[in-house]
């Protein structure tokens, strides 16, 4: 028997209202408040999604978004573990922490998009729309902050710089991480589509300072945001 089956029994499904952010706030407050004691072993996916009323899928993100803030690490073969009770003062995304991320991050992803702006095809502005379009609609988180990656690499793409493409692409999986944690956290997936319509706007006019600029902004809320979720341990 798991350490955590007794934390699980007779707990109800949770409603499917931002389902993965309910089941991450469950989890959470379960460590945090010392209902699961560092050391315990999480209940498997499948259990863990019969209990709530869930998806797999919707589990899987919740739980990358505890093992972001350092509260459990996932062993594979072994499973999901609590490693913490409290958040961690800096993010794991990935091979990257979330600090390091966000200061590479401007001086990479800025210029991109200036560079976007002068040297992009019609076809590689097509293809941004046709993202942005797909992440307007789409419900699914993990879908969402996969097309999120696509459209910040499209831009690395379109700015002909080989180096920025390399870059962008090498760092992919964290961004990933890093936006899913975020939205998970802070709900910010459809100010980020703004956002994005706005980088979108700025390079299609061939405009390499707003382009520019509005990438700089909208790095600087997705740092605001981490600082948010940094900063909740300290308050």
């Amino acid at each position: 028997m798991n350490l955590s089956d007794s934390w699980t029994a007779g707990q109800g499904p949770i409603a499917r209202v931002s389902a993965a952010e309910a089941v991450f706030q469950a989890i959470r407050t379960a460590i945090e408040e010392g209902e699961l004691h560092v050391g315990s072993k999480l209940s498997s996916e499948t259990m863990l999604a019969a209990q709530y009323g869930v998806s797999r899928s919707v589990v899987r993100e919740a739980l990358r978004s505890c093992t972001a803030l350092g509260l459990t690490e996932t062993l594979t073969g072994k499973g999901t573990f609590v490693v913490a009770n409290r958040v961690s003062s800096d993010l794991v995304l990935g091979q990257y922490s979330a600090r390091s991320l966000m200061e590479a991050r401007p001086h990479i992803e800025v210029p991109a998009a200036e560079f976007a702006a002068t040297r992009r095809t019609a076809e590689q502005l097509e293809e941004m729309r046709g993202i942005l379009a797909l992440m307007a609609e789409e419900d699914d988180p993990e879908i969402w902050v996969s097309l999120d990656a696509s459209f910040h690499a499209a831009i690395a793409r379109a700015s002909g710089n080989g180096v920025f493409e390399r870059v962008v692409n090498d760092i992919r999986d964290a961004m990933v991480n890093q936006s899913e944690t975020i939205n998970l956290i802070t709900g910010r997936t459809r100010q980020s589509d703004a956002e994005h319509l706005t980088i979108l706007d700025a390079i299609a006019r061939g405009s390499s300072n707003d382009a520019g600029l509005t990438m700089a902004t909208h790095l600087r809320a997705v740092d605001a945001a981490l600082s948010l979720i940094m900063g909740e341990e300290n308050a």
